[in-house]
């Protein structure tokens, strides 16, 4: 990998995130063209859905043409006609492009396959320069590709000793200012919160970016089997102000006066299969997959991360620790019977360093695997 290879990657990665949390269902994608001496022609991005790809943003700058240049892309130009619109292969391969570097491939079948297209119209193809660092910026559209489910982030905010509430129950507030102005701009960029009931009963919370400027809210997911989520939350559109959707996943021995109420206050009523008693993980994460939702974060309680844990669901562990000790039997971040031996204990790798928020720090981890 050239120097410059890199340094033109990471440029296509700062283009891509200036549409952090506004992509989705697509990727997040820049592109920069460069002539055969090095010097910038031109640069795009895609901005959402509906609006261009990052290829056709750049190559329209130059009407189209990039002859003997070099394009850099985070992620595999397409090869799919959407709405009959023209893949960004065939752009790249009209616009006389000498060499196409990228980032990551894309492997949601149907889509992917460009830079194959590419390379057998005669242009050269050099591949996963900066590659971990593009599939990470990406990883909820990478993981909807491949396994048709959300990418989840399990987030809490916690004591030392893992505490989320005191014995009273009282949780508000266990981390500083800091901490719960970071949570809430990860909420402004997912597309989807996840809570159990539990959560709804103890704290009414919205579930909102909470006033971010420019932040549009996610899409409420609340896990209820037995539908106990009041008609007067205020997650629910109708009475907690936010148009965002709200969600409720169930099973079928919920009762249908309950859920003809929360209807009435907006929610979108979901019944999944049961497993244990409870909604199956694995069935909600098939159906938030099925409606393009990618990017989800599981805000607890304990028995929900645990059920997530358990499934094999957790892509991926925020955890924000501040400096206060609980003890007794407050309760945990993660619920359920636990592991009964360090074997069966889930297994995490750092990710990153510790980063301080006035007094408290975040980690972050994901699995070993």
């Amino acid at each position: 990998m050239s120097a410059d290879d890199a340094r033109w990657m990471r440029r296509c990665l700062a283009l891509a995130r200036r549409a952090r949390g506004r992509t989705s269902p697509n990727p997040m994608v820049g592109c920069v063209i460069v002539d055969r001496r090095g010097r910038l022609l031109a640069e795009g991005w895609h901005r959402g859905p509906g609006t261009l790809h990052a290829e056709a943003d750049a190559l329209a700058k130059l009407g189209g043409a990039a002859r003997g240049a070099t394009i850099y892309c985070n992620l595999e130009p397409c090869h799919h006609r959407d709405g009959g619109r023209t893949p960004c292969s065939a752009r790249v391969i009209d616009s006389g492009a000498a060499r196409l570097v990228l980032g990551a491939r894309d492997p949601m079948p149907g889509h992917g396959g460009g830079a194959k297209a590419i390379a057998r119209a005669g242009i050269a193809v050099t591949a996963d320069i900066l590659g971990d660092a593009c599939r990470d910026a990406n990883a909820p559209f990478l993981t909807w590709a491949a396994h048709g489910r959300p990418r989840f982030a399990l987030k809490a905010a916690m004591t030392l000793d893992g505490k989320i509430a005191a014995v009273s129950g009282e949780s508000q507030w266990i981390t500083g200012a800091a901490a719960r102005a970071d949570g809430h701009a990860q909420r402004a960029i997912v597309d989807a919160i996840v809570v159990g009931v539990g959560t709804v009963l103890a704290d009414d919370p919205r579930l909102t970016a909470r006033g971010r400027r420019g932040a549009r809210d996610p899409i409420r997911v609340i896990v209820d089997s037995r539908l106990r989520t009041p008609p007067t939350a205020k997650v629910l559109p109708a009475i907690g102000g936010s148009a965002a959707r709200t969600i409720i996943a169930t099973t079928a021995r919920a009762p249908a006066i309950r859920e003809r109420r929360l209807v009435a206050a907006g929610a979108e009523v979901w019944r999944l299969p049961a497993q244990g008693g409870r909604v199956s993980l694995d069935a909600l994460a098939a159906r938030l997959g099925a409606a393009k939702i990618l990017d989800a974060l599981v805000e607890g309680g304990g028995e929900l991360h645990a059920g997530f844990l358990a499934a094999g669901l957790a892509d991926e562990l925020r955890v924000y620790v501040a400096p206060m000790v609980i003890g007794g039997g407050a309760r945990a971040w993660v619920g359920g019977g636990g592991a009964q031996t360090l074997a069966d204990a889930s297994r995490f790798a750092w990710v990153g360093a510790p980063r301080r928020l006035g007094d408290d720090w975040l980690l972050i981890a994901r699995p070993r695997s």
